[in-house]
């Protein structure tokens, strides 16, 4: 059974997105993130309606030092303020090396052991937030670790996803 009950990206990660993503994730472009976050809060419509937590994919504290902010974290503020849904926030990352340039069998690899959960999750189904889905690597190691810890579903909701050539 594949570990997502539903996964949503309503825009294609090609120009001009691409290029907003990467400004708002390494420029520090924050002001993106209330436009992503309300093309978020369109989508969400589209999600099973049984959904009774997000959470924003975690970086490692690390990267979140360096970069000063969790662009996940950054788009799923528009969803929590409509949805008034909790945030779920006891999973921890591992460090790994970035995502971007890997191939979906060094994505796998990346992150194996990347997530914990800490605690319980009392939740039945988590909404992930995401930026940009490429492989769904990173989803479905988180889902299958929430899923373990109790959660009965796991969707996600991200900005865009990419195509294959």
């Amino acid at each position: 059974m594949p570990p997502l009950t539903s996964a949503v990206a309503p825009l294609e990660y090609s120009f001009p997105i691409d290029v907003a993503v990467k400004k708002m994730k390494f420029k520090r472009r924050l002001l993106y993130a209330p436009a992503f976050g309300y093309l978020l809060m369109q989508s969400f419509a589209t999600l099973p309606d049984d959904v009774d937590a997000l959470m924003p994919v975690p970086l490692h504290w690390v990267r979140h030092a360096m970069r000063g902010f969790n662009q996940a974290a950054e788009i799923a503020r528009p969803v929590q303020a409509a949805t008034g849904l909790p945030i779920v926030a006891n999973v921890r990352r591992r460090q790994t090396p970035y995502q971007s340039g890997l191939s979906a069998a060094q994505r796998k690899r990346n992150l194996t052991s990347a997530f914990t959960v800490h605690g319980a999750v009392d939740y039945r189904h988590v909404l992930i937030i995401d930026d940009v889905i490429t492989t769904g690597q990173t989803c479905c190691q988180l889902a299958r670790v929430l899923l373990d810890a109790g959660v009965e579903q796991v969707s996600v909701l991200a900005i865009a996803r990419a195509t294959r050539d």
